[in-house]
């Protein structure tokens, strides 16, 4: 026990990330990155809520089938999203193929005996994923950078991997073909038909026991002949909305067409609220950002907080309903099935 728990603290220390050093801003202090707007305040700390847990029911279904090959290639006059799990999505457009926090291991964390089970399996087979282009990634979290599935995808595809900053040490570990990271606001050409922009996130990093906050946490704008495209990443609700919607308008793109909004990891709010958006977190995003064309995203594959597997999908309808928004306006995706969505 005494070798284990030794271990344990080695892989949680080695685990950290090197320190950020870059100029001081209204994110950044010089040593940590912050949050900006008013602070969610939480009623309580960690210990308060692992010794008051109260848990959603959450169904193992090993037995679900991951959905059918995707298309090569999908032309720039619409887009395919395929759910894979939590926040990994395939996003196709114009020729292009672009991953966000991809994972598809079967447990996150340090180590294969530390961490979180996957509880559903993955929506699309790796072996099935047509030539990736591009990978975003939000931030280092193990339940969005995962260096397992980076290796492969370094390996089988050499797509451009997108980082915040602080983060490409981490895909370049496992041969990842990174660019400059980006700090909010940033944008990046990739290819001729894709420029990025990375956005504000209200949330933290942390890879090991003393690191956290060094490195940066983003969403991203993609601007494609399609329209405008947004990946929140993981982010609490605040303020930020309103800033990513006008920075959008103000682009090549235009105003955001579609969105992908975290929905889950919610209970309990007085805890998870500074870090998590709930289903109606997501929907006031929704209305700042003009109540574009949405879907739910990080929910169904990792039980991190107390709601329940059903709960997120629940609580988005009962919300729509009730601000009389017409549920095809935000959906919820199943894993592996396409959405398409046209210009």
């Amino acid at each position: 026990m005494i070798i284990r728990s030794t271990l344990l603290v080695l892989c949680l220390l080695t685990a950290c990330a090197p320190r950020y050093k870059g100029p001081v801003t209204d994110h950044f202090n010089g040593k940590k990155f912050v949050n900006t707007g008013p602070p969610v305040e939480r009623q309580g700390g960690l210990l308060k809520w692992l010794l008051h847990r109260d848990k959603g029911p959450w169904l193992d279904n090993p037995d679900a089938l991951p959905g059918p090959k995707p298309a090569t290639c999908v032309p720039g006059d619409s887009v395919v999203i395929t759910f894979v799990g939590h926040s990994s999505f395939l996003i196709q457009t114009d020729g292009l193929n672009i991953l966000t926090d991809p994972v598809w291991s079967d447990k996150i964390g340090p180590t294969k005996w530390l961490g979180i089970k996957r509880r559903r399996p993955p929506g699309l087979r790796y072996e099935d994923l047509p030539p990736i282009d591009v990978v975003l990634l939000s931030h280092c979290h193990y339940d969005h950078l995962d260096l397992g599935t980076l290796r492969r995808l370094a390996s089988d595809f050499s797509p451009q991997m997108v980082t915040p900053l602080g983060v490409s040490y981490l895909p370049k570990k496992v041969g990842g073909k990174t660019t400059r990271e980006l700090d909010w606001n940033d944008r990046l050409e990739l290819l001729p038909n894709l420029t990025v922009t990375a956005t504000e996130a209200r949330h933290f990093s942390n890879r090991g026991m003393g690191d956290r906050d060094r490195t940066l946490w983003a969403g991203y704008l993609l601007h494609t002949r399609f329209g405008t495209i947004y990946f929140a990443g993981d982010t609490g609700y605040g303020d930020l909305f309103p800033k990513i919607a006008q920075k959008a308008a103000s682009s090549e793109s235009g105003a955001i067409k579609l969105a992908m909004l975290p929905i889950g990891s919610y209970r309990p709010t007085w805890f998870m609220a500074p870090v998590h958006m709930s289903p109606i977190d997501a929907v006031k995003a929704f209305n700042d950002l003009g109540r574009p064309q949405s879907v739910g995203i990080h929910f169904g594959t990792f039980q991190q907080g107390d709601d329940g597997l059903f709960e997120p999908q629940q609580d988005l309808t009962k919300e729509l309903l009730n601000q009389k928004i017409p549920l095809q306006r935000f959906t919820v995706p199943t894993e592996g099935k396409a959405m398409v969505f046209k210009k």
